[in-house]
Formats: C-alpha cells, structure tokens, sequence
C-alpha cells in the first residue's frame, strides 16, 4: 500500500508538494477504510481530489503514471529521453532535475524509493527498506562521468561481482534501475519484494478516454467471476441486464492484407510470428440479455455491445477494473470518475468499493462532482480530501481538507467548498 508520495519541478508541481493516504486519528469506517500496515500506521484505502480544471489534479494522477512507466522502460538507446516534464512556467526549472519520493508497503514491510532526474539522465536512485525504525539502504544509483553507478549495499543485499557488473551495464544513463534489473538473470529478494509490489499493484491510469469496456471482455473471458460479480453489480444498480456473453471469434486474413499488416511497425515481434503461422486475427464479440416486463409477460432480448449505452459500457469496463484492483489489492487510480455516469451510480461504485473488508486495494479518484461532499462522515472520511490549486505563478499547490479548523461546525462542506473555503474552485470573473 502506498504511504505517501512527493513531487517537485514536474508538470505543474515547481516546489515540493506531498500526498499521503496516512490516516488521522479519526475511527470513522475503521473497519473498512483504514488498514493497519504496521504498528502505529494506519493507511486509507480511499482518496478523492477537487480542484478548479487545469489547477493540475490529474497531474497528480500523471506523476503516479510516469513513474510506473519509468520503472519498468527499457531503453535501448542512449540518446533517448527519460518522458520527465519539469515545470515550464520559469526559466530555472527547466535546468533543474525532478524529484519523487514514494513511501510503501509490501505487505508489513516498509520501503522508500528515491528518484532524481532530469530529462536526458537518471541523476540519482535510492531504494531503502525499513527492518527498524531507521531506513537500510538496498541499492544506491549516481552518474560518474556520464556512466550510471549501481552500488548494493552488501550487507543488506547478496549479490555476486558478475551480477553486479551485468546490472551496471544495462543500467543506461536514461532508464531506471528496475528496468535493467529485469534484464539480469539474478535473485535478490528484498529488492524483487519492491520490484514485483511495483510493476503487479500500480495500474494504468483510467481516463475518460480510456477503453475499459476492451478491458472488461478480455478479462470476462478468462475470469467467470468477474462476470458473476458484473451481473450481481448490474442487478443491485438496477438496470435490466440479466446476462452478458463474450466470446472469441478468429477471423482469416486474406493474402493480400497479410503482407501489409506484417510490415506494421506498431505489431510486436511475437505476434508478427503468430500471423505468419496461424493467419487469422480474433475479435471479442460480447451481447447483452436484457430482461423485460410487457404485456406478454417477461421476455429476454440480446442487444449487442455496440447498442449499449455509453453509461452501460463505461460502468462495466469501470467495474471490471475495480473488480481486479480489489482481486490483486493494487492502486487503482481514476481520473475524472464522473465521466458517463449518473451521480447516484459514482455513489454506488465507490460505496461497493469500500464495504470490502480486509482488502488492501486503494483508489485514488480526482472529480468536479462536489455532492459527494456531503457523504463526510456518511460514506467518507475527512482525511480522504484533497484540493488542488494553482498559484499566480502557475504552480500547483496540493492540500488536505484535515488542514482547516471548524470541519464539524460546518453545515454543508459542498456549499463552502462551492464558496471558496477550501479553495481549489474557478476564479470566475463576471
């Protein structure tokens, strides 16, 4: 479970700023919404983001991205870019490195990853791991000479001199250390702890934009449970879906279009092989059984997946990536959740989401959607809200709700934060 994650000079963040999903000390929904990692740490499986549009919200949710697709990018040539956007509006930032710092958990055990770097090289990268209350250093990556350094502290990390060397060689100026490590046949438990909490339980990005109903259909065929779990969601949401059937579908590809699509520089190697030997490509084909009530009685019709709703397509495929952030206790990350779905469904879904007990998932939503305000202390929990907003320098500025006085003396936190008390809304100038 993610503790805490620190930004500066990326995007629209120019001084450091920190989100945590630490909790207070308030036992609101305990039970449901706050894990105990370890003594004393209590982490929210929950946290939502307001803000005013391009206050830089979803730059939060981009940070979390980047480095998730840094982590594991293997770059093949030097002279390649790192994807790091330092902040623009200033004539210094842009010289200067970024930084991020990410505190998690896998399982009971604490780590602390580090990362400088600019938009050319990897300046630094630290990974330390808590056995005490002080951190141990595992690994610690500088440039010497333009050439990137890999030092394991021995004592906490056993690795050979031939291993150790084959990381450093892969270990381009432009890439991180965990992508050169996963080019090395070696073990080393402690890191590979981090290393697979990374790259299995931080997900992509969902934008409004993002083709989650693809999604839905090709893990509904290989997991029947999710489509058990759609169908059950489906009913308590009330829509008049009874059924939902996916299937595989190969299709023969003529001759004259094989060659063509073989020269595809987008196809990956393994799948190119696949069409020269199979030539057929498979497309998902998914109906819906709508069950209705009319002057003959209850009749069952299938409606295909094109004659569906945006609103029926977007809740499936949303429903379907919480289903597997809930199955591997990942960090699901939503940008926008209101996109395509009526507000009492946004309620719904993140009602369902956290009445699951003892599970270790965490979302994190950004939203314009201000009701969901007035569930605090009804459905969430004061500390799960954040605000962004953008200073006369153009920065971002991120904070908690926890941080203003009177919270309980408040009728209605949608009608302050529609006024401006807690910021993060449109300067509107009439």
């Amino acid at each position: 479970m993610i503790q805490e994650l620190k930004i500066s000079n990326f995007l629209s963040f120019k001084e450091e700023v920190t989100f945590s999903f630490e909790a207070t000390k308030d036992k609101t929904f305990e039970e449901y919404q706050v894990v105990e990692v370890a003594p004393d740490v209590r982490l929210l499986r929950f946290a939502m983001v307001y803000g005013a549009n391009a206050s830089g919200k979803s730059n939060l949710l981009n940070a979390i991205e980047f480095l998730h697709d840094f982590w594991f990018d293997r770059k093949n040539d030097v002279t390649a870019e790192t994807g790091v956007v330092p902040f623009k509006f200033d004539k210094i930032t842009p010289k200067q490195p970024s930084n991020f710092s990410l505190k998690f958990y896998v399982k009971d055990v604490k780590y602390w990853y580090l990362l400088e770097l600019d938009e050319h090289k990897v300046i630094s990268e630290k990974l330390y791991y808590y056995s005490s209350v002080q951190p141990t250093l595992l690994f610690d990556r500088t440039i010497v000479k333009n050439v990137s350094v890999v030092n394991f502290n021995t004592p906490a990390v056993k690795i050979s001199a031939v291993a150790r060397e084959e990381i450093n060689l892969k270990c381009l100026p432009n890439m991180s250390f965990f992508a050169a490590r996963n080019q090395v046949n070696v073990a080393l438990p402690i890191v590979d702890e981090a290393r697979e909490w990374l790259k299995q339980s931080v997900m992509n990005v969902v934008t409004p934009n993002s083709s989650l109903f693809d999604y839905a259909e090709h893990t509904i065929l290989k997991d029947n449970d999710l489509k058990g779990h759609l169908l059950e969601f489906i009913k308590e949401a009330d829509f008049n879906i009874s059924n939902i059937e996916t299937t595989s579908i190969k299709k023969d590809i003529p001759e004259e279009f094989l060659d063509m699509i073989l020269k595809s520089d987008r196809l990956p190697d393994d799948e190119k092989e696949r069409l020269k030997k199979e030539k057929n490509i498979t497309h998902l084909k998914t109906d819906f059984e709508h069950t209705v009530t009319n002057d003959r009685g209850i009749e069952k019709y299938y409606l295909s997946e094109s004659l569906q709703s945006e609103g029926t397509r977007r809740i499936t495929g949303l429903e379907s990536v919480i289903y597997s952030a809930l199955q591997e206790e990942s960090l699901m990350v939503i940008d926008e959740i209101e996109s395509s779905l009526h507000p009492n469904l946004i309620e719904f879904v993140l009602k369902k989401f956290l009445e699951k007990k003892d599970n270790r998932s965490q979302l994190l939503i950004t939203t314009h959607y201000d009701p969901l305000l007035n569930e605090i202390d009804q459905l969430f929990r004061k500390d799960s809200v954040w605000f962004t907003e953008k200073n006369e320098s153009g920065a971002t500025e991120l904070y908690s709700l926890v941080e203003f006085t009177g919270l309980n003396r408040i009728a209605s936190l949608q009608k302050a934060y529609r006024s401006g008390r807690f910021g993060g809304v449109p300067k509107i100038n009439l």
